[in-house]
């Protein structure tokens, strides 16, 4: 940390008291670009967020995360965000984006990029808004057709396959820049349903498949070219992985990453035909002792018969039970699949203990309305944990808790439709009631009157007028 300090001290200031580019700054003080910024990033993080003008309690600046996988960055938002709002105000309404950009000295086009990236409703409202007005310029908007047909065939082939967009631009023969841009203006959902792909993906590890970067999981050109050769010889003869790699003139170590990681089944192939190469496959599976093995055979067949766990067999017969669960992994591996393991009604394999934990939970929620985290807090239970096993092997009763929910929901409608119409017959009863007996008074105030309408009136305190139409209300007229 020291010498991190002494290395960076003259950059750090520069970074602290003026407004130059940290390229800039590494420029002039002779230090690495990447390893400034890394030291920004892990030590002086209030000042990366402060030289953007973003507020920050203290202590809370290594809590935030600098940027968000996608979207508009926090320097960006804390750099645009009052051009955007004038954008939005109706006392901006006469000027276009450009001049609104320079009234806050910023780049007109990284401004409109800002909106149609981020804000593009604000862009529809203030285009509505102005040709309301009459002061739109009446130029086009939105993708231009040319624009569209250009790029239509690239959109399409990037929704069918697995491409990069720099693949599919290089295909296409467009610039890679352009069509990134118009896929994040006009195309938010493809770039949404591709990211969506890549987040499921980043575990992968199957040849050809789709990887969280968006590449496929697969050796380089250069690689295959490398070890063309001696995978051939490796297929075809009885050579040895060293004799191959003096015939080809590739490394052993470099031939068995190739071979372990690309090319598993050639391994496994290899290995069964040829014993006399166990010892070049010794990394795949481990081999053990016909003595061993059959010291096990009577172990798992006790196993198999009694349904016990592997630590308590492994007890019985005086082994070590995590030796013996590597040999079951390894040489039995169907069998250790089901170990300890039980079968749900819709056909899941579950761990025992799992079900048996969290069986009262399960039950709760398929039967009631209550929301599964409320059922964690009162069982003790941890929610992310249940949540979890109930997404991965009880979809049942999420299935029977949400159709709880829409019963629930149907029933309080009812009970809504009802309390509101026993209101309005309510409300009318009582209209018509107030109805009656103000008719009653008018004609008790007439006949006290003698039917003079003006003395009734002034029985009842209303005004002649308004006696006279109460009347004609009433059919009383005459």
């Amino acid at each position: 940390m020291q010498d991190a300090q002494s290395r960076y001290h003259s950059a750090l200031e520069l970074y602290r008291t003026t407004d130059m580019t940290e390229k800039d700054i590494c420029e002039q003080t002779g230090t690495p670009l990447s390893g400034f910024r890394a030291y920004l990033r892990r030590y002086h993080r209030e000042l990366m967020f402060a030289r953007h003008g973003i507020e920050i309690p203290p202590g809370e600046a290594a809590k935030i995360r600098l940027r968000k996988k996608s979207g508009q960055t926090a320097a960006a938002h804390a750099k645009y965000k009052d051009a955007i709002r004038a954008c939005d105000d109706a006392a901006y309404i006469e000027f276009n984006v450009s001049q609104i950009a320079r009234f806050f000295d910023l780049n007109p086009t990284a401004l409109a990029n800002q909106l149609r990236n981020h804000y593009p409703e604000i862009l529809e409202r203030r285009e509505k808004e102005r040709r309301r007005l009459g002061v739109n310029d009446n130029l086009h908007r939105g993708v231009k057709p040319w624009c569209k047909e250009q790029y239509a065939e690239a959109v399409e082939h990037l929704r069918t396959t697995e491409d990069t967009i720099r693949q599919a631009a290089d295909l296409y023969n467009l610039s890679y820049s352009g069509l990134r841009e118009h896929l994040l203006y006009y195309y938010k959902d493809l770039i949404r349903e591709r990211a969506n792909k890549r987040e499921r993906a980043k575990t992968n590890k199957m040849r050809g498949g789709l990887t969280g970067s968006g590449g496929k999981h697969a050796p380089t050109l250069q690689s295959v070219e490398k070890y063309r050769e001696a995978i051939r010889l490796y297929q075809t003869t009885a050579m040895t992985q060293e004799e191959i790699c003096a015939e080809t003139g590739v490394t052993v170590m470099g031939l068995r990453h190739h071979l372990r990681k690309w090319n598993k089944e050639l391994v496994q192939e290899h290995c069964d035909v040829d014993r006399r190469k166990e010892r070049d496959c010794s990394y795949e599976i481990k081999r053990y002792l016909k003595s061993t093995a059959a010291k096990y055979d009577e172990v798992i067949r006790r196993l198999k018969a009694t349904g016990l766990s592997t630590a308590e067999v492994a007890r019985e017969f005086g082994l070590n039970p995590e030796t013996f669960r590597e040999y079951l992994h390894e040489h039995e591996p169907e069998l250790s699949a089901t170990i300890g393991m039980t079968k749900l009604t819709n056909g899941r394999l579950i761990l025992t203990r799992s079900a048996a934990k969290y069986d009262e939970a399960v039950r709760l929620y398929e039967t009631t309305t209550e929301s599964l985290k409320s059922i964690a807090r009162r069982l003790g239970l941890p929610y992310n944990s249940v949540g979890g096993f109930v997404r991965r092997s009880r979809p049942d009763a999420i299935a029977a808790h949400n159709c709880l929910l829409k019963q629930e929901e149907r029933i309080r409608e009812q009970k809504e439709n009802l309390r509101c119409e026993k209101e309005q017959a309510e409300s009318a009863d009582l209209m018509l009631k107030k109805e009656i007996e103000e008719k009653e008074r008018l004609l008790l105030a007439l006949k006290q009157s003698g039917g003079c309408k003006r003395d009734a009136a002034k029985l009842l305190g209303i005004g002649k007028s308004t006696l006279y139409n109460k009347l004609k209300a009433y059919g009383l007229g005459k």
